[in-house]
């Protein structure tokens, strides 16, 4: 089944996102050097591009796919989280880090369409990179905890008699490991998110009655909409104070992702804020444990 493409409604602009905080917890440095920068993986918008930090090895890198936050309209793949740049360091993971057009730009699906390509593209060039394409994970915090989620549960978006070649390549992946990211978007009816970002993403207005939103456009938006017992691993980490994204989604989406039997972990961090990832090695040595475990770990078919 390929990506979802419906009819997206008028983007009302509104004021931009700042994300600074949640950024800066996340720990994100520029110790390493990006191999590869500025890479175009598509050519619809100047956007399109992503950074790749490759592991020294004579063997084919695991590698994980990181997307960052920002309420789907700031924030920079520029730089990527510390715990991701120190397993480049130690040589034994990869990082691509992808950038996709803002709400002011398009609205969705325009994200996740461009994420899903960028997934496909690595693939496209993974013998170039030395990555393995059978070892791909995804990971981000927020608006990039969303997005990861919705293309890690998303069906495959490959299409074996593309004119493209990149559309060829599957999209799915073997682990995902989401920050605070939103789940289902059927909640802004049931809790209150004060965050304009919601409504933006879907080209409305801030402070739209949520149920004057389109229903399939809210479906359509939410990663719990696309479980599946053919779902990769998935870690969540929330904070149980989040004020931007309630703790609700991310115990929604565990309790969906188990009852089809799908691994699942949940990390709550009591007393964590929206900017949970930031929340010490409680986070960052389980996230790399994830990551080891589910990734490294796994056996590439041959």
């Amino acid at each position: 089944m390929s990506v979802s493409r419906f009819s997206t409604l008028p983007l009302i602009l509104a004021a931009c996102i700042v994300a600074s905080a949640f950024s800066s917890a996340l720990g994100q440095t520029s110790a390493v050097t990006a191999t590869h920068k500025d890479i175009a993986y598509d050519d619809d918008d100047a956007a399109q591009k992503l950074d790749v930090y490759l592991a020294k090895s004579d063997k084919p890198m695991p590698t994980m796919i990181y997307i960052h936050g920002g309420g789907w309209r700031a924030g920079s793949k520029n730089r990527i989280p510390a715990w991701l740049s120190k397993a480049v360091r130690e040589g034994w993971l990869s990082v691509v880090s992808v950038e996709y057009r803002f709400t002011n730009v398009a609205p969705h699906p325009a994200q996740v369409n461009d994420c899903v390509r960028a997934i496909q593209f690595v693939r496209h060039n993974a013998e170039k990179w030395n990555i393995d394409p059978q070892r791909l994970g995804v990971t981000g915090g927020s608006a990039g905890g969303h997005l990861t989620l919705w293309v890690a549960l998303h069906d495959d978006a490959a299409n074996a008699d593309a004119d493209d070649p990149v559309e060829r390549h599957s999209s799915r992946v073997a682990c995902a490991i989401s920050f605070a990211g939103p789940t289902d978007w059927s909640l802004l009816a049931e809790l209150e998110h004060k965050h304009p970002a919601y409504r933006q993403l879907l080209g409305y207005e801030p402070g739209t009655p949520a149920d004057e939103m389109a229903a399939e456009a809210k479906r359509d938006v939410s990663p719990i909409s696309f479980v599946s017992k053919d779902d990769p691993p998935v870690m969540q980490v929330h904070g149980d104070k989040d004020n931007i994204v309630p703790v609700k989604h991310a115990r929604d989406m565990n309790e969906r992702l188990k009852s089809v039997g799908v691994l699942s972990q949940l990390v709550i961090i009591k007393g964590g804020s929206h900017a949970v990832a930031g929340a010490g090695p409680q986070v960052s040595a389980r996230a790399v444990s994830f990551v080891r475990e589910r990734l490294v770990g796994k056996t590439t078919p041959r």
